[in-house]
C-alpha cells in the first residue's frame, strides 16, 4: 500500500508547516484528485499508522476529492471524465489531452486546535 508513504509526506510537511507554533493539531487536510492513484479508503485506513508517535496523533485527516476534468479547446471550457477517458472531449469529441485537474495530491491545510 503506497498510500502509508504518501501519508508519511504529507505528517512530515504538516508538521514543518506548523513548527513554532503551539497547540495540538486538529485536522490536516488533502485535495486528492480522482486520478492521482490514491485510494480515499486507503488513505483513511494508513492514517492512524502514519500518525502514530507524532505530533499528529490525535489529528483527523479530512479528503477532499478533486474530480477530473480535461480543457476542451472546441467547447473553451473544462470537461469533467471519468477513469476510462478516450483523449477526447466527453461532449465534443474534440480530441484533448489537456487534463486540468484531477491528479492533485496536495496538503490543503493544517488546523490547529
Amino acid at each position: 500500500m503506497h498510500e502509508l508513504g504518501l501519508l508519511r509526506g504529507v505528517v512530515k510537511a504538516a508538521v514543518a508547516a506548523v513548527a513554532g507554533k503551539p497547540g495540538a493539531i486538529a485536522a490536516v487536510g488533502l485535495r486528492v484528485g480522482t486520478l492521482s492513484g490514491a485510494v480515499p479508503q486507503a488513505l483513511e485506513g494508513a492514517w492512524p499508522l502514519a500518525i502514530a508517535g507524532t505530533r499528529l496523533e490525535s489529528a483527523r485527516l479530512e479528503i477532499e476529492p478533486v474530480p477530473a476534468a480535461v480543457y476542451c479547446p472546441a467547447c473553451q471550457a473544462e470537461q469533467p471524465i471519468d477513469e476510462f477517458f478516450a483523449l477526447a472531449c466527453p461532449v465534443c469529441a474534440a480530441p484533448t489531452g489537456a487534463l486540468a485537474r484531477g491528479r492533485e495530491f496536495q496538503l490543503a491545510y493544517v488546523d490547529l486546535e
